[in-house]
């Protein structure tokens, strides 16, 4: 196998449930704990090239998923929003240092606030 690709680790916690219960241990075995096929084989009791063919189905199954599904992408996507809308939102807190307006603050602190709720409602923390 060529270089592994790590966007399959992220597809995986994405659509990993999608997947066979064989699929889903060797891919993650491979890509997340970086085990060789020969010692995945001798992991899960199966030949070298039964790993192998659970690898490409379930690279195949996770890769059909995002493209239909485009989870990982949004994931990715919305990851990126909510960082810039907290350095919007320091930006007005470092402005608001020299006008000290309380309603500014307030503001930028429900901001904060919000954008916390979502990134732990969300994202687990």
């Amino acid at each position: 196998m060529s270089e592994k690709n790590l966007g399959i680790s992220i597809l995986l916690d994405h659509y990993g449930p999608m997947l066979t219960d064989k699929q889903r241990d060797v891919i993650d075995l491979y890509y997340n704990q970086d085990l060789s096929l020969a010692e995945i084989a001798e992991h899960e009791g199966i030949s070298r090239q039964g790993v192998r063919d659970n690898i490409k189905r379930g690279e195949a199954f996770l890769l059909e998923m995002e493209e239909k599904l485009h989870l990982a992408q949004k994931m990715t996507d919305l990851l990126k929003t909510i960082e810039e809308v907290d350095r919007l939102c320091q930006e007005i807190e470092s402005e608001n240092r020299a006008v000290r307006s309380a309603g500014i603050q307030r503001r930028a602190a429900a901001i904060r606030q919000m954008l916390g709720e979502c990134v732990d409602e969300y994202f687990g923390g």
